[in-house]
This record gives C-alpha cells, structure tokens and sequence, in this order.
C-alpha cells in the first residue's frame, strides 16, 4: 500500500515529465538548457524534502516503542476480543475446555477470561462453573482361605478386608473362596464457580461398594448399588455436607488392593458435618467441626451392635495439622455426647479420642515413605475400624438401680512402607492392630477383643493410568472367651484411573 509520502516523489517526477513534454519543439536551445536545470533543483529539493520527513517519521517511531510497555505496543486483546464477541443470550450455554486436575484459583475479571485460550483437557465450562469429571475403574479377584468356619454369601468381609466378618466357629474351614466383582468403581463430579473473589466449590461422589441385601444376584446380572460416598460444599474455608470425618487423616492410609488396606488400625467414618479450617501459613492449619452423632452400643447378654439413633447433640472434632518440608503430620481430638434412651430412662455419657498421624517421604523425588497413624479413646469404637467395637456397653435396670452407660476403650494403630522400585514399579508393606478393653466382668463372652493383620503387596503401572496389583494378607481375630479366626487372602486389582 503507497503512502501520502511515498507518493510525493513519484507526483513530483511526473509533472516536470508533463512540463518538459508541454514545452515548444521550436525553442532555442539555451531556454531548453536553462528549464531542465531549473526542474532538476527543484526535484533535488523535492527529495530532499521527503528524505527528511521519512527519518523524522522514523524517529517519532523509535521514541513511542522505547516509552511504551510490551502490552501498550501489541493489541489490546482483552478489550477487543470483548467488543467483536458475540454477546450470549441468557437462555443459551457456553461450554469452554478447561485444563484437568486444575486447583481452585482466584476468579479473574471478565476481559482476561474472555481473552484467554482454554487449553484442552476432562473439564468444561458451563456459564460461570467449572465442571470436572474423575474417578476410577476397579476390578477386584480376591481368594480366601477361612481356617475357622465360613462367612455368609454376600457378606462385606467378602468384598474386603473386615476382622469382625472373620469366622470363630472352632469349625473346620470350608477352603478357599473365590469373589470377583467391580463394586468399587468410583465417578466423581466437582464443580468451581467464581463469586466476587472467592470461589463456590462442590464434590459429589458415588461408587457401588453398598451394603448387601438390594443387590443382584452373582448368578445372573451381578447389579449393584449406586451409592452416595461424599457430598459437599465448601465456600471461604467453610465446608458444608458430607465428607471425612474431621477426626480422621485420609492422606495417610497406604495404597492397598484391598478397599482400606489397614481395617483395624484406621479411623474410617464419612459423614455429614460443618466445618471450618483455618491456615495460619503454608506449613500449619487448624480445623474444627461439628459433625454427625450416633451412639452404638451392647449389652451383656449380646455381642450385636445397635445403632440407638437417641444423640441430641453433634460430635465435635478439632484437628491441627502441619506440614514442614520433610512430610505432613496431625493432631485430631474427638468429643462427644453418648446417649441410649427407653421409654423409661434416658441415659448420658461423654466420651472423648485422640489421633495422631503422619506421612514421611525420603530418598530421591520421595520414591519411599513411612505412614502411620495411633489412636486412643473412650467410648469412640464406631470411628475405628468400621465399628469393629462397641462405643458404650448398655446395663439396663435390672435391680432397682437405674440403668447405666459404660464406655469402652480402643487403642488402634498402623504403621505401612512403601518402597518405589521404579516409576512403574511399587511395593507397599503394612500393619495394624486394635486392641479393645471392656468394663471388667460385663461384656458378652463373644465380644470382639482384638485384631491384628499384615499385608504385602505390588503394583506396576506399565502406563500412568493403568495400575495392575496383587497383594498378600494374613489377618486374626479374637473374642472375649479366647476364640480365634485367620484368614488368608491373595488379592488380585486392575484399576484405571481418569
């Protein structure tokens, strides 16, 4: 394209061209000299003229771009790109890509959204929500050998590892069992939407691993459940619904075939709560919470447990947690409220635990680590262990004296290695424990009195969401009269992850 200034020359040149042309053919020769020197001064004046508008031209260039940042230079693609969009009407959806596994960050202004490129990945955008989809596909063959009786068709212990399901019959073991199935297939949804500068957060999770009884038989369709694990809402450091308990540590527990890996030693409770969790800085955090009551209780005469449903009051957890650069470690404690009503009495007892926990990774990039986890308290059996004891042993008015609450005491544990061979190649080594202590005299014969368990296993992952696993365990039970089961089982896991 030929600017004002590239084309004076070029004017300037065809009119003494047009002027020369024009002059007489007859005129006297010193005329013809005398015009074309006069025409050539003034196109020499002419070029110089523009020669002199072109570097000042180059110079007012080169002084802007030297003041000017980079972003006043280059286009301004926020506020053009927001007056060429097309504006969306309210009854329409935009969807845009977003990158997988993203954390929550803090919501940018509208321009610089609408300005900047989503990369490609699992989630998407509908209006102002970030929508993400997650889970894992889980396929479980597990062989077990029962020395001391047989447990029930469709039982959970047959599904995973539960010392309360290992049988104590004194009865010649029936051999191996074989189970295979995919309950614990897993879909998760997570959603972030920007208010102002926070963000609205929700987790909805779902897998099949449900009680039995409503499921479809091994003999035809093998249907199962689609049930409910976590759901909840977090906002500002709030969370609101259900989710671990507060009082445990999810981080810690090793990676396993089996559904927990440490049963016995672990506290294991979702359930709904409010929760608030405060961040003093990078390494230390504190969290408290109200969560869900539910007493569960025996009597003497029957090792069953029942779930009372008389709680009046919320159970209260407060949990400190740290995390310097050599690991992550916390502080848990558990107060509650136990109760047991009748028609005729209403029966009291506070109950309390503590917790501590931790994760410590060493060698290059953390190929190892060492998990842990100690727990102790009065009357807290259904967070440890699936309920493997009781909270409170129930003595009814037998005698005049009133009925009474008498709580129970559990110190549980585990300890579990991990040993990185490879970036394919892992093994996992673990222990656990429960010992329960009952009120001196009371409690039924058949009532759990301890358990213990150890596994080994080894996964490879040939690619990263590929990870196909077999694992050894060996676990004990005992009751109150000195009956004991084992159990021996070889655990056999493809899982996908997505």
């Amino acid at each position: 394209m030929v600017t004002g200034i590239q084309r004076k020359p070029v004017l300037l040149a065809g009119a003494a061209c047009i002027a020369l042309a024009a002059h007489p053919a007859g005129a006297q020769q010193a005329d013809r000299t005398a015009v074309l020197e006069q025409r050539v001064r003034q196109l020499e004046e002419a070029l110089r003229d523009v020669r002199q508008e072109l570097e000042a031209t180059k110079r007012q260039q080169s002084q802007a771009s030297a003041t000017q940042s980079p972003t006043e230079v280059a286009p301004a693609a926020g506020p053009v790109a927001s007056a060429v969009a097309p504006v969306t009407p309210p009854s329409q959806t935009t969807v845009a890509a977003v990158p997988p596994e993203e954390p929550p960050t803090q919501p940018k202004s509208a321009s610089s959204q609408s300005a900047q490129a989503q990369p490609p990945g699992t989630g998407f955008r509908v209006g102002n929500t970030t929508f993400r989809l997650s889970g894992f596909i889980k396929a479980d063959a597990i062989v077990s050998d029962y020395r001391d009786g047989d447990t029930a068709t469709n039982s959970l212990g047959r599904d995973f590892y539960l010392p309360q399901f290992i049988p104590v019959d004194d009865a010649p073991g029936e051999g191996a069992d074989f189970d295979a199935h995919a309950k614990q297939t897993r879909i998760i949804l997570t959603t972030e939407t920007p208010v102002g500068d926070k963000v609205v957060a929700a987790h909805i999770e779902s897998d099949f691993q449900t009680s039995p009884g409503t499921q479809g038989s091994e003999r035809t369709t093998n249907g199962y459940n689609f049930a409910l694990r976590r759901a909840f809402i977090t906002y500002d450091g709030w969370t609101f619904g259900q989710d671990w308990s507060n009082f445990q540590n999810v981080t810690v527990l090793p990676e396993a075939a089996d559904f927990v890996g440490v049963t016995e030693g672990t506290i294991f409770v979702r359930q709904m709560q409010v929760r608030y969790t405060h961040e003093f800085s990078k390494q230390f955090a504190m969290a408290f919470a109200l969560e869900n009551p539910e007493t569960s209780s025996i009597t003497p005469a029957t090792p069953v447990l029942v779930e009372n449903d008389d709680d009046h009051l919320p159970d209260a957890t407060l949990k400190l947690t740290y995390t310097p650069s050599f690991g992550q470690f916390t502080l848990s404690g558990l107060a509650r409220q136990l109760s047991v009503n009748t028609p005729i009495e209403k029966e009291r007892s506070f109950s309390w635990g503590v917790s501590a926990a931790g994760r410590i990774p060493f060698g290059k990039d953390g190929p190892y680590d060492i998990r842990f986890m100690l727990t102790y308290g009065k009357g807290i059996g259904r967070y440890v262990g699936f309920n493997f004891a009781p909270d409170v042993l129930y003595l009814a008015d037998t005698a005049g004296g009133g009925a009474d609450l008498e709580r129970v005491d559990v110190l549980a544990g585990f300890v579990a290695f991990r040993i990185g061979f490879t970036d394919k190649l892992r093994t996992n080594i673990m222990g656990s424990f429960q010992d329960v202590d009952y009120p001196t005299g009371l409690a039924p014969a058949t009532a759990n009195e301890n358990a213990h368990s150890v596994a080994v296993n080894l996964f490879y992952s040939p690619v990263k969401p590929l990870d196909l696993g077999i694992e050894y365990r060996y676990g004990r039970r005992k009751l109150l009269n000195g009956d004991t089961g084992k159990l021996n089982r070889v655990h056999f896991v493809a899982k996908h992850a997505f």
